[in-house]
């Protein structure tokens, strides 16, 4: 395929691509945790705000997300400064902009995966650990979060696909990302098909990629497969 000369360009934007991923992954993996917690908690107003974060989130489409929080940090950011006597114009990077909202998204679906996993480890797991004298806190960490994180890995890899998909969104608000770099190139050359057509063979690849390292530490998870494989 004959990139005419915007080869480079196309893997710059794929770099980003990865790193805006793979940022917002770390996040949202936090993100679910605390949600999963919260609505599984003890004290009520956490799990109402932990049920209320998974509905509303999940219900604006990603692109409303990303657009709301481009938009809408500025005007916050600068109502702030205002006060302090400041009054330029603030933006909010595109990269900055598109981790939070992919960070949020990712974080909503992942509570509920974490959710289903903590509540598949059996009860009594955790009185065994009560009854050795370990804190509710030492368990989950030492106990439960290994057991969790095998039971939510085939979810949280899924998840991880359509994150590695939504990034294009992200293009909207200027961020040099894959799917902007094609649409620049398109621009130059007015061949659509050949730079769009790249594009997704990249992000093919990119999920491939993707599937086959959730397939990777889904096996080093499982120790029964350790053992056959032994």
């Amino acid at each position: 395929m004959d990139l005419l000369g915007f080869g480079d360009l196309l893997l710059s934007g794929t770099w980003v691509t990865i790193k805006l991923a793979l940022t917002s992954l770390v996040f949202g993996l936090a993100f679910g945790l605390i949600g999963a917690s919260a609505k599984l908690s003890s004290f009520w107003p956490a799990r109402m705000l932990a049920t209320a974060y998974t509905t509303l989130v999940r219900g604006i489409p990603e692109l409303l997300l990303v657009l709301t929080i481009y938009f809408g940090g500025s005007m916050v950011l600068m109502a702030v400064a205002e006060k302090f006597g400041y009054t330029e114009y603030i933006e909010i990077s595109a990269f900055a902009a598109g981790v939070a909202a992919l960070s949020i998204a990712f974080g909503a679906y992942s509570t509920e995966v974490f959710r289903g996993a903590i509540q598949a480890i059996p009860k009594g797991q955790w009185e065994s650990a009560q009854a050795l004298g370990m804190t509710r806190g030492k368990t989950f960490f030492r106990i439960i979060l290994p057991q969790v994180w095998r039971l939510a890995l085939p979810g949280l890899g899924n998840l991880f696909q359509v994150l590695l998909k939504d990034t294009a969104l992200v293009s909207v608000v200027g961020l040099n990302d894959l799917m902007r770099q094609a649409y620049v190139a398109t621009g130059s050359t007015k061949q659509p098909f050949t730079f769009y057509m790249a594009a997704a063979i990249i992000y093919l690849g990119l999920t491939l990629l993707a599937t086959l390292t959730t397939t990777w530490l889904e096996r080093a998870a499982d120790p029964a497969s350790r053992g056959a494989r032994a």
